[in-house]
């Protein structure tokens, strides 16, 4: 244990917790609960802080879960998984790979834990795919008092809807079973396409593809289109050369090169944007799921991301676009698609959905632009992603969730005290009671 200070990976949110704690099992976490709660102190977990809030901050116990890190038991034949909560979606990838499972789908970044994605909602993209939570067959939890609750669809169907999407609300996640699909190899295009091309034919690209979304820039026409498409040929990985040389040299380093002239020169930033669009050039990739749904991301910057009915999909697209030629930001605006589900926070819950994220550089202005950009979401009743940047409350974010009463009534229940609650909770969730 240590009293060392946290940081997340972009760098801009902190907290000097009393304790840091790295337990190995459910064991060691059940006891480190037991120990805080007789303490007074609050707990809070960590995965691979890749949230943009402050919801892991806390001045009390800190759990970090990396080295929760094994995969326990793999039933092929059914599809099933039973891994720690620390493991990350890539860690996990590749060790499923060679059980020949997979995840049906994954974001663009798979550094996160595997608690940490579920918890916050991360998703993909496909119209017909969940977000990433939806994978969770069951949920092993550690409670305010120390018990140990395995919650799934049959023993504690609303404790595992709330759990599925519950920003660490409801007690710490050790480990969970994971409902996969047989292992299978993508098909990956990326081809610059005019904004207005695609959302003339927005549904078309959408429903016709298994995974497409887009990146587009504020000063630019042109939009960067990614499309993923199962595909019976086998896996054929890029060179590492080629790899490091489109995936670090000139996605990571010389973007960032760019981001950092746009910050010390805002008035370059339109060129700059015009100059990454048109650098996008067609690429294709055709290799494990895994290795084409993730790309490296070494720029740091900070992020809002929500999820609108996507029937505004298009309209919001135009008008965030607009907004963003207001503000200088070098970063682009990232638009997926998503399935509805059913876990009560899940913001695509109960809808089809559109997911539209903006971004700023570090060390950049971003709260103008972003609460700019949250206006607009907020008209077409949008919900924030769990781990980015908004600024809603309870108040505003409690008519966006149909079962949000069920959700509370679940936290209530496992922790009556608030054993898990910090300012970020208080704050979007409420208090406990």
């Amino acid at each position: 244990m240590t009293n060392s200070p946290w940081v997340n990976w972009a760098g801009d949110q902190r907290c000097h917790p009393a304790v840091v704690a790295h337990p190995r099992d459910t064991a060691e976490v059940a006891a480190l609960v037991t120990a805080a709660a007789a303490r007074g102190r609050n707990v809070r977990v960590a995965g691979a802080g890749h949230s943009f809030t402050d919801a892991v901050l806390t001045d009390g116990v800190l759990l970090d879960l990396s080295r929760m890190n094994r995969v326990l038991h793999v039933d092929r034949a059914a599809g099933l998984a039973r891994v720690q909560a620390g493991i990350t979606l890539h860690e996990a990838s590749a060790a499923l790979h060679t059980h020949g499972l997979a995840f049906p789908n994954l974001g663009d970044i798979d550094v996160q834990t595997v608690a940490g994605a579920t918890a916050t909602g991360t998703h993909g993209t496909g119209s017909r795919l969940r977000n990433i939570s939806d994978a969770l067959h069951s949920i092993e939890l550690v409670t305010a008092d120390g018990s140990v609750l395995e919650l799934n669809e049959e023993t504690d169907p609303d404790g595992w809807r709330a759990a599925r999407v519950s920003i660490g609300a409801l007690g710490v996640v050790t480990a969970v079973t994971l409902k996969l699909v047989p292992s299978f190899v993508l098909a990956g295009v990326e081809r610059p396409i005019p904004l207005e091309d695609v959302l003339a034919e927005l549904d078309s690209h959408v429903d016709d593809n298994e995974h497409f979304e887009f990146y587009m820039f504020g000063h630019s026409a042109l939009t960067m289109t990614k499309r993923n498409n199962r595909t019976d040929a086998p896996e054929r990985p890029r060179a590492p050369a080629v790899d490091w040389l489109d995936g670090i040299l000139l996605s990571n380093h010389v973007f960032d090169a760019l981001c950092r002239v746009g910050r010390r020169r805002p008035e370059l930033v339109p060129l700059i944007q015009r100059t990454a669009a048109r650098a996008g050039g067609h690429r294709q990739k055709v290799d494990r799921s895994y290795r084409v749904f993730a790309t490296p991301r070494l720029v740091r910057f900070t992020e809002m991301e929500y999820a609108l009915p996507r029937a505004h999909g298009a309209a919001a697209i135009r008008e965030i676009r607009e907004i963003a030629r207001r503000f200088d930001t070098p970063m682009p605006i990232e638009v997926r698609w998503v399935a509805p589900d059913d876990a009560f926070l899940s913001p695509a819950g109960g809808r089809e959905t559109c997911y539209i994220a903006v971004h700023q550089y570090r060390g950049m202005e971003w709260q103008p632009y972003f609460r700019a950009c949250e206006a607009v979401f907020a008209r077409y009743r949008g919900r924030p992603h769990w781990g980015k940047r908004h600024f809603r409350t309870a108040e505003t974010l409690r008519p966006r969730y149909p079962e949000w009463e069920r959700f509370a009534a679940v936290r209530r229940k496992l922790d009556p005290d608030g054993l898990f609650r910090n300012d970020y909770l208080d704050r979007v969730l409420g208090p406990v009671s």
